[in-house]
């Protein structure tokens, strides 16, 4: 019994370009959430949440500066195509994050529950955005080259910077805080981990 072959079939370019609108506009809405619940997350968006809780910055320009030194990783390793898409992502996500406060307004959001919707919103528009060759720049492009270049799975090495990233959150959040933080990290990951895997997708 021979297995057939799956040819894999391009994106075009309107389809990443829709799919860069979708998974930032999604992404933009997770972070919100986590924001208005009082959460942590991880990643370069966990350290620009951390600033922003710290210090006052605005998450979204905030968010766009601690990316910017990844670019040139981004570059040497993954391609310029992957490079652009990121930068756009990075850009979106950027904009829309400062932005979606003057659409809706949340009058009460339990922690718990931010953590987990979000974060499970967050994981979708991480893998919209994965499977069409782009990220959210920073441990993201880390993660994602280490998996190219030893199989190693993306969510289990980003699941492990985040853990460390939330443990540094303890100076402004509550140990509850803390736990729900962590619990909607790992979610976020198992999300990553069980759907984004080298030869799973073939687009």
């Amino acid at each position: 019994m021979t297995t057939a072959t799956i040819t894999p079939y391009p994106h075009s370019r309107g389809e990443d370009a829709m799919a860069l609108l979708v998974g930032t506009l999604l992404i933009a809405f997770g972070l919100m959430l986590a924001r208005e619940g009082g959460v942590m997350t991880g990643g370069t968006a966990g350290i620009a949440l951390y600033l922003h809780y710290a210090f006052g910055y605005a998450f979204g320009l905030t968010f766009f500066m601690i990316n910017l030194p990844f670019y040139y990783l981004a570059f040497r390793r993954m391609g310029w195509v992957f490079t652009l898409k990121t930068f756009a992502a990075i850009g979106l996500v950027s904009l829309f994050s400062d932005q979606v406060q003057h659409f809706i307004t949340l009058q009460q959001i339990q922690p718990l529950f931010a953590a987990v919707i979000g974060n499970i919103i967050l994981g979708v528009g991480f893998i919209v955005l994965f499977r069409h060759r782009a990220s959210l720049g920073g441990l993201n492009i880390l993660a994602l080259f280490l998996q190219a270049r030893f199989g190693w799975r993306a969510g289990w090495l980003q699941m492990g910077a985040d853990v460390l990233i939330l443990l540094l959150s303890l100076t402004i959040v509550s140990w509850p805080i803390l736990a729900i933080s962590v619990l909607g990290a790992v979610l976020i990951n198992l999300i990553i981990a069980l759907n984004h895997r080298s030869g799973r997708y073939h687009a």
